[in-house]
């Protein structure tokens, strides 16, 4: 088995977005959003076809969730704060997608950032293979019931010098509220919609 040692990070990036008015309407419950991306060299940069990447993930991804968990914790100021919660990954051109997936889809990321904000749902995710500069979108929900209607909502992030081709950027994202003025109602309100019943609907 390979050794290799915990990634450096090259930079870490916070992104706040605070909404106030939505069309000139101050928001019932204002929310902050707040995305974190750190900056690392993907560690299977150069190797071609790596069977198994647990080894790196293992040494690399707990380490990343507490630094992006602290930094979504401290912008949305405490642990209390943290309401909705999401991840991504950003891979250079020059790695897979699956680099990206290794590092933000088991356990060691995953657990750790969700342990960290005290959630329990799973942790709703995106991931993509860029140039350097583009933006993504990271879906957010409840960290606790992610069926909630009121906080499906989106933070949004954008490194102007990442990821270079042999890197990643890993984003842990939060949220303190629900969308502004959320009022589409939720499952316990719903009606009982039926495909049939609408096609024979007059």
């Amino acid at each position: 088995m390979r050794k290799v040692p915990a990634p450096e990070v090259r930079k870490v990036v916070t992104v706040t977005d605070e909404v106030l008015l939505e069309l000139g309407r101050p928001v019932a419950v204002p929310v902050r959003r707040i995305a974190a991306a750190a900056v690392i060299r993907n560690p299977w940069a150069g190797l071609g076809v790596v069977a198994d990447l647990r080894h790196e993930v293992e040494l690399i991804a707990p380490g990343l969730a507490r630094l992006l968990a602290d930094r979504v914790i401290e912008a949305l100021g405490g642990i209390d704060r943290v309401e909705a919660f999401g991840k991504a990954a950003i891979v250079g051109l020059d790695g897979e997608i699956e680099h990206g997936g290794a590092l933000i889809h088991t356990p060691f990321f995953g657990n750790v950032f969700r342990e960290l904000v005290e959630g329990t749902s799973i942790i709703v995710f995106s991931d993509d293979r860029l140039p350097a500069g583009e933006p993504l979108t990271v879906p957010l929900w409840h960290k606790t019931a992610a069926a909630t209607r009121s906080h499906y909502q989106t933070a949004h992030i954008r490194v102007p010098d990442a990821p270079r081709a042999d890197e990643i950027v890993l984003v842990a994202a939060g949220a303190s509220g629900p969308r502004p003025n959320a009022r589409i109602g939720d499952r316990a309100t719903d009606p009982v919609v039926r495909l049939a019943d609408l096609e024979t609907a007059p």
